[in-house]
């Protein structure tokens, strides 16, 4: 399940899939979205794995987002809601998993990562750990509809504005008093913290451990929107200007001019 940026490991009844693109602050391609899904296939299919941990390679980010580069294609309605319809699959598939998962956050958690991390069942990260989802700063887009439920279910609603609309990041102080951690752990123990409490969850009744998360995962659906009705928003972000300039500006290291059009 290894490929050229991501590294799976397997230690008894634990997975480890490492984003291993370090180079890059592990930003995702679509081939490293599409090991995700295909590792989740492969642990769920395995009676003796009980908890995956993704984690970021290096000691700078856990996943700095999407490659930005991947962007550059996106023009139309249809390439838009193309590339939020994918990234759906590729999360609801990490939510959906029956085995118990743990994002280990070492550094930054932006955008898809934040994304990834925060569907993960469970966070432990360490001291420089950060989240956020700096869209309105950086590229002008949007979530989908599910992401920004997936925000509203941790965040609330007040929190969830407060983050998007500056685009600020929530440092792991903030993380942990808000319940969005559940340990933060120095840089030196991380792996082996991790570790250690995955083999803890991973000692207790597997049917008991599905279903908690997978009734957690129905009371959180019934908030979920009907398919297509964020598709207007998508739309009209992602074949905007200001999200073609936002993409350039990224590329060329430089401010966009927002003109709100």
């Amino acid at each position: 399940m290894s490929t050229d940026h991501t590294r799976f490991e397997r230690h008894g009844a634990i997975a480890v899939l490492t984003f291993n693109r370090p180079e890059a602050r592990n930003a995702m391609t679509w081939d490293m979205y599409g090991s995700l899904a295909d590792t989740c296939a492969l642990v769920d299919a395995d009676p003796d794995i009980r908890v995956l941990i993704l984690r970021g390679a290096g000691d700078r980010a856990f996943v700095a987002g999407t490659d930005i580069a991947q962007f550059e294609h996106v023009r139309t309605k249809a390439d838009a809601l193309a590339y939020e319809h994918r990234m759906d699959e590729v999360l609801d598939r990490l939510e959906r998993m029956r085995k118990v998962t743990i994002a280990e956050v070492h550094g930054v958690a932006a955008g898809g990562g934040c994304a990834i991390a925060l569907t993960c069942d469970l966070r432990i990260v360490t001291p420089d750990a950060t989240f956020g989802i700096p869209i309105a700063r950086t590229l002008g887009n949007c979530l989908s509809a599910a992401n920004y439920a997936r925000l509203v279910d941790l965040l609330g609603p007040g929190v969830t504005k407060d983050l998007l609309l500056t685009a600020r990041f929530m440092d792991a102080t903030e993380a942990l008093a808000r319940g969005i951690v559940t340990h933060i752990e120095p840089a030196e123990t991380i792996a082996r913290a991790t570790t250690e409490y995955a083999e803890r969850i991973a000692s207790n009744a597997p049917l008991t451990l599905y279903a908690t998360k997978e009734m957690t995962r129905r009371i959180a659906a019934t908030r979920r929107l009907p398919p297509g009705l964020d598709e207007d928003l998508i739309a009209m972000c992602y074949t905007s200007r200001d999200f073609r300039e936002g993409v350039a500006a990224f590329l060329e290291k430089r401010r966009p001019k927002w003109t709100g059009a």
